[in-house]
């Protein structure tokens, strides 16, 4: 709801005054909690004193505003604000104002039975809202528990797929291997790591290149690559 209050004031000039060559109007209105409107308008410009003059002469005043409000509305979100203004000259040294102030964002206070129908009805929405949170909470730990169910359900089938592919390639490894030619019982498949290089591999695990090249093709060594190396019997891993 909005309210329009009208306010009018004759400012009286000392001097002459023919024309008004700029003005500005700003207030410091507000409500306060007794339902009272109060401040300020600061109307300032500058005028002419003669038509034919060039010179302008600057003014400035404050003018108090005080207005009360009906109890029966609730002033909380109440705005304030400038709605219209104009203005005019009498008699070469009265400026007369009209100013307009708008008051909005009212509300008209309920009646009793109103705020117990109002009391209940919130009582009521209140209680909605609670249930349907809750229910919403309900539904978000089953999905939760759903997402990761789904989520150990993928690692376990990540993980056992890894694990057979690992096994199909240290099986195709040694496809090619003639056991009955081979003097080594024990073989492992080393992953090559970052700042291995051949001279390190033969010092760690005692097998010569001439060993090595037997199972791999060492014409290049890139990380990631596996490499059988062949043990003796009195070594270990």
């Amino acid at each position: 709801m909005k309210k329009i209050i009208p306010f009018k004031k004759e400012i009286v000039f000392k001097t002459n005054l023919s024309e008004i060559t700029s003005i500005s109007l700003e207030h410091t209105l507000q409500v306060d909690k007794n339902n009272m409107v109060i401040g300020e308008f600061i109307v300032s410009g500058e005028y002419k004193m003669v038509d034919t003059s060039v010179n302008v002469e600057a003014f400035s005043f404050n003018i108090p505003f005080k207005v009360s409000i009906d109890e029966k509305y609730i002033i909380d979100k109440v705005i304030v604000d400038i709605y219209d203004f104009y203005y005019e000259i009498i008699n070469n040294n009265v400026l007369a104002l009209n100013i307009e102030v708008i008051v909005d964002r009212l509300r008209e206070k309920p009646l009793i039975d109103e705020i117990i129908e109002n009391g209940l009805e919130e009582v009521e929405k209140v209680k909605d809202e609670i249930e349907l949170e809750e229910k919403e909470k309900e539904i978000e730990v089953i999905e939760e528990e759903e997402e990761i169910r789904k989520e150990a359900e993928t690692n376990e089938l990540e993980e056992r797929e890894i694990n057979e592919n690992d096994v199909e390639i240290t099986k195709s490894l040694f496809d090619n291997f003639d056991s009955r030619s081979e003097t080594y019982m024990t073989y492992k498949v080393y992953i090559v790591r970052e700042g291995d290089t051949l001279d390190v591999l033969i010092q760690n695990y005692g097998v010569t290149k001439e060993e090595l090249e037997k199972y791999n093709n060492l014409n290049e060594l890139n990380i990631g690559d596996r490499l059988i190396i062949p043990l003796n019997s009195d070594e270990t891993d």
